[in-house]
């Protein structure tokens, strides 16, 4: 099983964890990430290209692939605005889902969130909730979508203040029963289910919520 892996969102919480998982993993021959900026990687499998997100068709060529793995995401305090998040969080995940469908990749795995919904309050899991929508029109032959509670781990970007107290808090009162299953993740963690996942049998549409990712 010589698979090759595209990678967006490679150098994120989640997508570096993913990226060194793949780079380990026997069944995949070549990973391809997909950045902004060149980043390099002690593997000789995984092989870096620099695009440029707003002209993915462009780069339609290297979506030829057997699993495409979207783990791209970016925050309003990033992004500068609701309108430019939502062309990271939306545009070109969806664009990229696209140019994978018409080269044949047969799976497609996304990091989504918890709370995901197209009519959701908030702009951020509307977002969410708006591209599994369109993801889930799309004829892969296998979609598996990730919808974790809080995520824990090193981050290379900003930091998040909310995110941080709420990594102090939570691993406590998730052992309240009925609040466990909202306990935080590592970005590790759901690296390895979606690892698991894209070589293991599954349904043609799936959504793993909450502790459902964490590998039993």
């Amino acid at each position: 099983m010589n698979k090759t892996a595209v990678v967006m969102g490679a150098t994120g919480l989640v997508g570096s964890a993913l990226v060194n998982q793949l780079a380990n993993a026997e069944y995949i021959a070549k990973v391809i990430t997909l950045t902004r900026k060149s980043t390099e990687h002690a593997s000789s499998k995984v092989v870096n290209h620099v695009v440029d997100f707003d002209h993915l068709e462009n780069y339609a060529e290297l979506f030829e692939a057997d699993l495409l793995f979207s783990c791209l995401g970016t925050t309003l305090k990033q992004a500068g605005s609701i309108e430019a998040q939502r062309k990271v969080d939306i545009d070109y995940q969806l664009k990229a889902a696209e140019l994978a469908v018409s080269n044949s990749v047969s799976h497609y795995l996304l990091i989504s969130s918890s709370g995901a919904s197209p009519q959701s309050k908030s702009a951020y899991l509307k977002m969410k909730g708006e591209l599994e929508q369109s993801i889930k029109t799309l004829p892969f032959k296998r979609i598996s979508i990730f919808q974790p509670s809080l995520l824990l781990g090193k981050r290379s970007a900003d930091f998040r203040l909310a995110e941080t107290v709420a990594s102090w808090i939570l691993p406590v009162l998730s052992v309240i029963p009925g609040i466990r299953k909202y306990r935080p993740i590592t970005g590790e963690q759901v690296a390895a289910r979606m690892v698991l996942t894209s070589h293991s049998a599954g349904e043609a549409i799936e959504v793993f919520q909450l502790d459902e990712i964490f590998i039993k």
